[in-house]
């Protein structure tokens, strides 16, 4: 039988890191999946926005996401590992699968999965337990990005106000971003944490219109705001002739192929 293990925590604890190299070790077939938990009064979960996935997919490309159509095939092979992902501000008051709630458990019974290990970032050793904060209150806001291309100068002047305290006090900020050269980074900050992380994806896209791939942020904090983070963000967006003048003076920049003789 293939091994299920289900890890949850705070927001910024390291869940999703601690998930790449756990399934970048795993030498078998590996599959990944992020569950909701309970809304907790005060407590805003951040938007399950496919940053998470994106980013794994895009650092071992064969990792599968957990659907119903993979699930029971991952479970009976015996060198599968599925790795399940649930935010939660607290720790369970119960052992196993049974201290989490009906949206977690009823997921799981929809999918046939029962984990063979649970753990929470903070109670279990297992787990690195540095960046594991309370939470009395928290906020989230969330954007989708899909398709749009970021000024890079204005994408470091804007990061640099978020993670600041320019639009609220902000614990927690991730997001993929799409530059007009066809990069995309994954964009990680936690307030526990001394600076940004800011990752290259492994996969490009041309410098030829908008990219289709995701591209999310979300943000969690305190006394967040949402109309003057947004206002920003827009000031920072390509417009359409902006991209493609300057994606037309990269694709002409670009080291023309030799012909063969």
């Amino acid at each position: 039988m293939g091994h299920v293990v289900l890890i949850s925590g705070p927001p910024g604890c390291g869940k999703t890191s601690w998930a790449l190299q756990t399934l970048q070790d795993h030498v078998g077939p590996c599959a990944y999946l992020r569950l909701e938990e309970e809304q907790e009064a005060g407590l805003e979960q951040g938007e399950d926005s496919g940053i998470d996935l994106s980013w794994l997919k895009d650092q071992i490309p064969r990792l599968e996401e957990v659907t119903p159509s993979n699930a029971a095939a991952l479970k009976h092979r015996n060198d599968a590992l599925t790795l399940i992902e649930v935010q939660r501000f607290h720790t369970p008051s119960h052992g196993g699968i049974n201290g989490y709630g009906i949206n977690v458990r009823s997921k799981l019974d929809a999918l046939e999965l029962q984990p063979d290990q649970v753990m929470h970032f903070g109670r279990d050793p297992e787990l690195p337990s540095n960046d594991t904060l309370e939470f009395s209150k928290l906020e989230a806001w969330h954007a989708s990005l899909s398709g749009c291309v970021w000024d890079p100068d204005s994408l470091s002047s804007f990061w640099f106000e978020l993670v600041n305290g320019a639009y609220g006090d902000v614990y927690r900020a991730k997001g993929l971003i799409n530059l007009p050269d066809g990069r995309s980074f994954f964009c990680n900050w936690m307030v526990s944490q001394q600076g940004s992380q800011f990752l290259p994806l492994d996969t490009t896209a041309p410098p030829q219109g908008r990219p289709s791939r995701t591209s999310e942020l979300v943000v969690q904090g305190k006394a967040l705001n949402p109309e003057g983070i947004q206002t920003t963000i827009n000031d920072c967006l390509l417009a359409d002739d902006v991209l493609a003048m300057q994606q037309q003076q990269l694709r002409q920049q670009q080291p023309t192929p030799l012909s063969e003789g």
